[in-house]
């Protein structure tokens, strides 16, 4: 429990910091862009500070750690590791932008905290990043169109959120659930079901060469129907109203129509009578 002391921003070769499942409060110390392990790509060096040897035989340090949503344990490869983990503690304020600059980091975990702010458009430069997860904290702002930089990321968990605007198009956003987004209501654009303002629009507006001649056509039909329905009406009901003979034949003729009417109901009901009556 506690602070994150400022002194951990002195250990240079540290490669994975995990202070997950804690009661950490305060915030994120703004200084971890010192730690120039992270800082770098993914050389392991040739002095490995991770393997001790003895007088017998060399021993390889191995860690368990929660990279990409699982629990696996890292041994030969631990030395390419870069990773962040202060997931499931109680630490406030924003995210310093000065994390987003440690472009050597592969995962990096902040999730169920109470951390505010925006996301930094420095996160673009995270080539390496594998793994990304800032849910459940209080994150406002829209989600950086540079994210759609990391051609890496293979986790994405931005889920219950204060996020808002458009979700960034680009070569791997598009491919995430919407799980990695859900709980923000101001949040739109696929892979989420809610449209963007103007995305209806767009969608009901013809676009491109053949649909900009076809819409005309369509216009024209019920314009064409329209008129032919408004002239076929007024010519019979002119022909009646002018000629005598004609609306006399007429009226007649429907007279004609409303006995025959009766007489087959009339008929149909007696037979219905009788057939009941048996």
């Amino acid at each position: 429990m506690g602070d994150i002391p400022p002194q951990i921003c002195q250990l240079s070769f540290l490669r994975v910091l995990d202070l997950a499942n804690n009661s950490l409060s305060g915030t994120i110390p703004k200084c971890l862009n010192n730690i120039s392990a992270m800082a770098g790509g993914r050389s392991g060096g040739h002095n490995d500070v991770l393997v001790a040897y003895y007088d017998y035989e060399p021993y390889m340090e191995s860690l368990i750690l929660n990279i990409k949503g699982r629990d696996s344990e890292y041994k030969k490869i631990l030395r390419y590791v870069r990773m962040i983990d202060l997931s499931s503690n109680n630490l406030s304020g924003s995210i310093p932008f000065e994390i987003f600059s440690l472009l050597g980091l592969q995962s990096l975990n902040l999730s169920h905290n109470h951390l505010t702010g925006m996301i930094s458009i420095e996160i673009g430069g995270m080539e390496y990043l594998e793994s990304l997860d800032l849910s459940k904290n209080n994150i406002s702002g829209e989600i950086p169109q540079t994210i759609a930089n990391l051609t890496f990321l293979g986790v994405l968990n931005l889920s219950y959120n204060n996020l808002s605007g458009r979700i960034p198009s680009g070569t791997q956003i598009q491919t995430f659930s919407l799980l990695s987004f859900f709980g923000n209501a101001e949040l739109c654009g696929a892979p989420l079901p809610k449209n963007c303002l103007g995305d209806e629009e767009d969608t009901q507006r013809p676009t491109g060469e053949g649909e900009n001649k076809e819409y005309p056509e369509i216009v024209w039909f019920y314009i064409g129907m329209g008129s032919g329905f408004f002239v076929g009406l007024w010519g019979v009901c002119g022909c009646l109203f002018f000629n005598k003979a004609w609306r006399h034949t007429y009226y007649q003729y429907l007279d004609d129509i409303k006995d025959l009417a009766y007489v087959a109901i009339a008929i149909k009901l007696k037979w219905l009578h009788q057939k009941l009556g048996k």
